[in-house]
């Protein structure tokens, strides 16, 4: 996609901990051994788990269901339409979208306007994600006093990963003062040097950090590291890769892959980024041609479940690319497209048009009533929505 409070170091290190011990992830789970080792270490995982479990018990339909929504914010003026949509549904997470040279200040009073939709839930608030495209180059949402002038991915690429490390640490801590706690960076696509800028989504906006798993993959784990240094989620993108099509997904629809596997060396750079302790991965809506023909990869369980959960043993967050208006997402109606990300093992729906929640968040609550595997998937993806946040510092139950 083009496009107040903070955990401890600690509490980023123990996302995937806290996960595996809320038992939310029903394909992989860790061995006895390092179960043992977690909850002896420290008590801090099984508290953190037991918020999220005591939270998400205690939330409603409604709210469980907003948990699963990020929508889309602008900086200063957002549509009235939007925020209703959004307060109305209880959606838990907010993208700041656009492009904005408020400053670092502005942006903080903003988002500190948007916490205020945050739910109480069993006497606990329930703070939100919020996120945004902080990448560099091209795809820099927040500019202005206190923001540096990020470079381009290729840029980035060609630094040491030493110094991409500190540089990210010092963006993403501008993003933490200014309210934001989840940066939707890196991209993890790799470009083929013989594709180059022909690439529409990636290349031709030189976002990418190279044309090697080799290059990509070491920038992609100082990248997330550099953001847990400062206490900001981050967001490998767009799995299983973007970087070999010609079509972007957010203007064509129909865009296909025909070149990347599931083991080739495009999963690399998201295994990389996973290992270092990415919170979220971001999936394309791109259909893969080798991998998954008949689905796109947001509907595709072979792709989010068979790759993302099983292959790669990721626990944390799988967010959707745009759902709402992009022309990809136009494939499905729109009250299909957050059940068809949920069922095929997705958890948060990002979309930048937030007057289309309320259609793909009744659609989530009519399944749920009808199917237990629905209310199943719910309760699993809003605990790993619930551990991020925890992560973030915006939950923190207080007894």
């Amino acid at each position: 996609m083009i496009s107040r409070h903070f955990a401890s170091r600690a509490g980023l290190a123990l996302l995937a901990t806290t996960l595996a011990v809320a038992g939310c992830d029903a394909h992989r789970s860790p061995d006895a051994s390092g179960t043992a080792r977690a909850m002896s270490a420290t008590t801090t995982a099984a508290s953190t788990s037991t918020c999220a479990q005591r939270v998400e018990a205690a939330m409603n339909d409604t709210q469980r269901v907003g948990q699963l929504f990020m929508g889309a914010a602008v900086l200063p003026t957002t549509p009235k339409a939007d925020l209703d949509a959004m307060r109305t549904y209880a959606v838990g997470s907010v993208m700041l979208a656009g492009r904005s040279t408020a400053g670092v200040q502005k942006t903080r009073a903003f988002a500190d306007q948007l916490q205020g939709m945050r739910q109480t839930v069993a006497g606990q608030r329930v703070g939100l994600l919020i996120s945004t495209d902080q990448e560099g180059g091209q795809v820099q949402v927040l500019k202005g006093p206190g923001f540096s002038t990020i470079p381009n991915g290729v840029t980035q690429g060609r630094y040491t990963v030493t110094w991409l490390r500190q540089q990210v640490a010092t963006w993403t801590a501008q993003l933490r003062s200014a309210g934001v706690n989840v940066n939707l960076a890196p991209v993890a696509d790799i470009v083929p040097a013989s594709l180059g800028t022909a690439n529409a989504p990636i290349g031709k906006y030189g976002r990418q950090f190279g044309s090697t798993s080799a290059v990509v993959s070491p920038h992609v784990t100082a990248y997330v590291q550099g953001g847990t240094r400062s206490k900001v989620l981050t967001t490998p993108k767009h799995f299983p890769g973007l970087g070999s099509v010609r079509g972007n997904t957010d203007v064509t629809a129909g865009v296909t892959d025909t070149t990347l596997t599931r083991t080739g060396a495009n999963v690399a750079p998201f295994k990389a980024g996973i290992a270092a302790g990415a919170a979220l991965v971001m999936v394309s809506t791109a259909t893969y041609k080798r991998i998954d023909a008949a689905h796109q990869a947001a509907y595709s369980s072979v792709v989010i479940t068979g790759m993302l959960r099983n292959d790669l043993g990721f626990k944390g967050v799988v967010i959707s690319d745009d759902l709402g208006k992009a022309a990809s997402a136009q494939s499905l109606a729109v009250g299909k497209r957050a059940l068809a990300f949920l069922r095929a093992g997705g958890d948060l729906v990002l979309t930048v048009q937030p007057t289309g929640i309320p259609a793909m968040a009744e659609g989530i609550r009519y399944a749920m009533r009808h199917e237990p595997a629905v209310r199943t998937r719910v309760h699993d993806s809003v605990l790993r929505v619930l551990a991020a946040k925890e992560a973030a510092g915006v939950l923190a139950c207080t007894a």
